[in-house]
C-alpha cells in the first residue's frame, strides 16, 4: 500500500511528482467519470438526453466559481503552511473552508434554483433539451453544497501532501453513482424510472455520501490535517486570505464556464445532433484534460510547499517537470483522438450519425493542440499554487474573451462549426505562450500569502 502523504520539499523530484500527480490523475478521471457514466445511461434515452445532461453540466460550472477559488486557496496556504512545518495554521486553514463551502453552496443552490430557467435560455438552447435539463438541473443545484465541502476536504489533503485518500472517496462516489444510475433512470427492481432526473439524483447521493466520508476523515485524526471542531469557527483574517487568494481564482473560473456557455449558444443554433455531437465532445474533450489538471494541482502544492520551505529553484523545476510529463500525454491523446474519433464518439452517442460526424470534426481540429492547453493549466496551477492568482485570472480574460469568442462568432458565420472549433483551438495557442512567458518572468516567487 503506498505512503498517504508524499514528501515534496526533499528527494527525488519525479518520484514525488508521480507519487502525488497519481492519486490526483486517478482522483480526477474518477471526478470527471460521474459525468460520463450519467452520459453513458441517459444515452440510451436519445440524444436530447444526452444534450439536457452536457448542457446542465456547463450550466453548473456556471454557478461553481467560487468552489473553485476557494480550492486553490486552500491548496496554496495548506501548501506553504506545511512546507513551514506549521500543521497547526495548515489544519485550521482547512477548517475555515469548510463552513465556507457551505454557505456558498447553499447560497449559489438558492439563487440557481430562481433563475436556472433563464440560463437555457441564455444558452439558446432548444426546447426539447430544455424540457429535460431543467429538472435535472435544479436537483443538482438544491444539493451542491455536498459538492463544494467534498472539493474543499480533498483540497486541504492534497494541500498537506496527502493524494491516495481523496482518490479513494472519489472511487467510493463513483461506484455508487454507477449502481445508482440504471437503478434509477430506468426504474429497475422497485426502484421508479425517473429517466434523466433519475441520473441527477444518483450523482447527488453519491456527492453527499463522498462528502460526509471526507468531513469524517478531516475531524478524526486518521488524515495528516486533524481539524478540531473550534476551527470551524470564522477566523476573518485567515478567511481573507484564503479569499485574496481564491477571488482571482474564481474570476478565471467564471469566465471560462461564462466563455463555454456562450459557444454553447454558438453551436446551439446549427441543431439539436450537432449540439449533442458538440456536448459529448466537450465531456471527453474534459476527460482527456484531466491529467493536465491532476498535474497542474500537483506542481500548485510542490510549488506552496517549496516556496514555503524557502526552495524556489525547486519550485521551479517542479512546475515545468510537470508540464514535461504532460507533454507526453497529451501527444499520445491528440494521437488517438485525431484517427479514433468517431470510435469515441459513438459510444456515447450511437444512434445518430450527424453528432457522430460533428463530434469528430471537433477533435480533428481541436485536438493536435492538446500541448498548449496542458502547458498553460498546469503553470496557471501552479502560479496559484504560489498565491500569484491575479496573473492567470488577467490571461484567461484576455484570451477568452478578447480572442476566443470573437473569433468564434466572426469564423462560425463564414464557415460554420470549422470555424468555431479553428477559433478555439487558435486561441490554445495564444494561451500557452502568454502563461509560458508570465511564468518564465520568475515574479510569482516572491509572492507573499
Amino acid at each position: 500500500m503506498p505512503p498517504t502523504k508524499v514528501n515534496l520539499t526533499s528527494g527525488h523530484l519525479l518520484r514525488a511528482l508521480f507519487s502525488l500527480a497519481t492519486p490526483m490523475l486517478v482522483q480526477a478521471f474518477l471526478q470527471n467519470l460521474q459525468n460520463m457514466i450519467d452520459l453513458y445511461f441517459v444515452g440510451k434515452l436519445g440524444s436530447p438526453a444526452v444534450a439536457a445532461v452536457s448542457a446542465s453540466g456547463n450550466i453548473l460550472f456556471v454557478l461553481t466559481p467560487v468552489l473553485m477559488g476557494a480550492s486553490m486557496g486552500t491548496i496554496a496556504l495548506v501548501s506553504r503552511f506545511t512546507g513551514e512545518g506549521n500543521h497547526r495554521l495548515a489544519a485550521q486553514t482547512a477548517g475555515q473552508s469548510v463552513p465556507i463551502a457551505i454557505i456558498f453552496g447553499i447560497i449559489i443552490g438558492i439563487i440557481g434554483q430562481f433563475f436556472a430557467p433563464d440560463f437555457f435560455r441564455w444558452m439558446s438552447i432548444p426546447d426539447d433539451v430544455t424540457a429535460l435539463g431543467l429538472p435535472y438541473l435544479r436537483i443538482l443545484l438544491f444539493t451542491s453544497f455536498t459538492m463544494f465541502v467534498l472539493f474543499l476536504g480533498n483540497a486541504a489533503m492534497q494541500g498537506a501532501g496527502d493524494a491516495w485518500t481523496p482518490m479513494k472517496i472519489m472511487a467510493l462516489a463513483n461506484v455508487l453513482n454507477a449502481v445508482l444510475d440504471p437503478l434509477l433512470i430506468y426504474g429497475i427492481g422497485p426502484f421508479p424510472t425517473m429517466g434523466v432526473n433519475g441520473a441527477a439524483w444518483a450523482t447527488a447521493i453519491s456527492q453527499a455520501v463522498a462528502a460526509v466520508t471526507s468531513l469524517h476523515l478531516l475531524v478524526s485524526g486518521k488524515v495528516h490535517l486533524n481539524i478540531r471542531f473550534r476551527d470551524w469557527l470564522p477566523d476573518p483574517h485567515l478567511c481573507w486570505r484564503i479569499t485574496r487568494i481564491g477571488v482571482p481564482s474564481s474570476g478565471q473560473m467564471l469566465l471560462r464556464s461564462l466563455m463555454n456557455a456562450t459557444l454553447y449558444s454558438i453551436v446551439a443554433p446549427f441543431g439539436t445532433s450537432v449540439l449533442a455531437g458538440y456536448s459529448v465532445g466537450t465531456r471527453i474533450n474534459m476527460m482527456i484534460l484531466m491529467p493536465a489538471f491532476a498535474f497542474g494541482n500537483a506542481a500548485a502544492a510542490m510549488v506552496g510547499q517549496n516556496l514555503g520551505a524557502q526552495k524556489p529553484d525547486r519550485a521551479v523545476k517542479a512546475a515545468w517537470l510537470a508540464v514535461g510529463v504532460e507533454a507526453v500525454v497529451m501527444v499520445v491523446a491528440s494521437l488517438l483522438l485525431v484517427f479514433f474519433a468517431p470510435q469515441f464518439i459513438a459510444f456515447f452517442a450511437s444512434e445518430d450519425p450527424e453528432a457522430i460526424r460533428i463530434g469528430a470534426e471537433y477533435f480533428r481540429i481541436e485536438a493536435p493542440f492538446y500541448i498548449c492547453s496542458a502547458l498553460s493549466i498546469i503553470l496557471s496551477r501552479a502560479l496559484g499554487g504560489a498565491g500569484a492568482s491575479v496573473a492567470p485570472f488577467v490571461i484567461n480574460a484576455f484570451t477568452l474573451w478578447g480572442v476566443q469568442v470573437p473569433a468564434a462568432v466572426f469564423l462560425s458565420q463564414r464557415y460554420g462549426t470549422i470555424g468555431i472549433w479553428s477559433a478555439m483551438a487558435g486561441t490554445q495557442v495564444i494561451h500557452a505562450i502568454i502563461v509560458g512567458w508570465w511564468f518564465s518572468l520568475g515574479r510569482w516567487k516572491h509572492k507573499k500569502v
